[in-house]
């Protein structure tokens, strides 16, 4: 179902870049749009996870800098039938912590130190074990493919902002050749 689901976001994406582009730029405008939108669907789908952990600044750890969380996430995945995931802590205040990656294979869990300090450890198990379940739905790759849609989205505006014609004639429009100003 969540294959069948990142399909829908990936062509509705690729829809949404076609039409703004004919609309900016007719043939032209839905071409550049069709290769644009093909390389961020393929940037988003392999990079998307080191995106998302690149900007919340989390660092990858392995067994020896933190044993007990290691463990504990060892033993659910193992429980779960998931392979091990990569392991990254951010050092942030805030109680928080994600999951992310295209699939179990390449999968990541994040903590913060807010919440490794603030729970205990059977709270930070339910928090993990949530977190891994997102990984076994393969509801991963969906949020992080909603977040580059969004930011593709914000990009299309702005793309369509600066390069977009405006009408002589509308409200908007620019003064005229003899510099008076449109009429509504």
């Amino acid at each position: 179902m969540n294959v069948m689901r990142t399909g829908i976001l990936l062509a509705g994406l690729m829809a949404l870049f076609l039409a703004v582009g004919y609309a900016i730029g007719r043939e032209t405008g839905m071409l550049i749009a069709l290769v644009l939108s093909l390389g961020m669907n393929a940037f988003a789908y392999w990079n998307s996870d080191r995106m998302v952990l690149a900007m919340h600044g989390a660092r990858q750890i392995d067994r020896a800098a933190a044993p007990d969380f290691y463990d504990m996430i060892a033993r659910l995945s193992h429980n779960a039938g998931l392979p091990m995931p990569k392991i990254y802590i951010m050092e942030n205040p805030q109680p928080n912590a994600f999951a992310t990656g295209r699939n179990p294979q390449n999968a990541a869990v994040a903590a913060t130190t807010g919440l490794l300090s603030s729970l205990s450890y059977d709270e930070i198990e339910g928090v993990i074990a949530h977190e891994l379940t997102h990984v076994k739905n393969r509801d991963t790759l969906i949020m992080t493919l909603t977040a580059t849609i969004a930011g593709a989205i914000s990009m299309l505006g702005n793309f369509a902002f600066f390069f977009g014609g405006r009408d002589r004639n509308s409200p908007l429009g620019h003064a005229g050749a003899n510099g008076d100003q449109p009429h509504p």
